[in-house]
């Protein structure tokens, strides 16, 4: 089996599409970059077609995941879409592939080979990007640190404000930042406030 933990995850840049004509059917998959199950969602519901037979679909976002065969016989769509993400090392991606019959039928394994293989053509012609895992976490500090706080926060990479609430004696930022960078900020702002500040990561 696959340990997502051992390899280097991407993701989607842009919506892609792939298309199909299998046996007089027509199949067309949409893939996606999504950041949670709500994205995912939303996404299905916007790419798929209510005029076509069947709107199969499948998503992965870290050791989550669905898939959803839309009336096909069990297990022969969504789970290969699921499959063709999978085999592809990619997260935070959802696929949805459509048919329109086109009064063949393809039985269980022509059902399998071509949801699975129209998603892994779409996948494959799809733009990539390595997948940055995020951490979130807070900084209390006071009036007299925080310019110099934010003025060293913005110069790292992938470092983002968050949100800012003021206190009496100062403010609590809320940022996220990579994973990777989270010691490098941590030791950065209790350098420069002299361990006055408070940081709290949410693990």
């Amino acid at each position: 089996m696959l340990d997502r933990r051992m390899i280097t995850r991407l993701t989607l840049v842009e919506l892609t599409t792939a298309r199909q004509e299998i046996k007089k059917s027509c199949f067309l998959a949409l893939a996606g970059p999504v950041a949670d199950e709500a994205a995912a969602k939303n996404f299905i519901a916007a790419q798929a077609d209510p005029a076509a037979n069947h709107n199969c679909w499948a998503w992965r976002l870290g050791q989550r995941y669905r898939f959803n065969d839309d009336g096909e016989p069990g297990g022969t769509a969504g789970k290969p879409i699921l499959a063709a993400i999978d085999g592809q090392a990619l997260d935070g991606v959802a696929v949805v592939v459509t048919r329109w019959f086109g009064g063949v039928l393809l039985g269980g394994g022509g059902s399998i080979r071509a949801y699975g293989g129209t998603a892994a053509l779409c996948l494959r012609e799809a733009k990539k990007t390595m997948l940055v895992q995020s951490i979130s976490g807070t900084i209390a500090c006071g009036f007299g640190d925080l310019a110099l706080v934010q003025a060293r926060l913005a110069v790292i990479p992938g470092v983002q404000l968050c949100d800012q609430a003021f206190t009496d004696t100062g403010a609590v930022l809320t940022i996220s930042v990579p994973k990777a960078e989270a010691d490098t900020v941590t030791g950065l702002v209790t350098d420069i406030t002299s361990a006055r500040a408070v940081i709290r990561w949410q693990r």
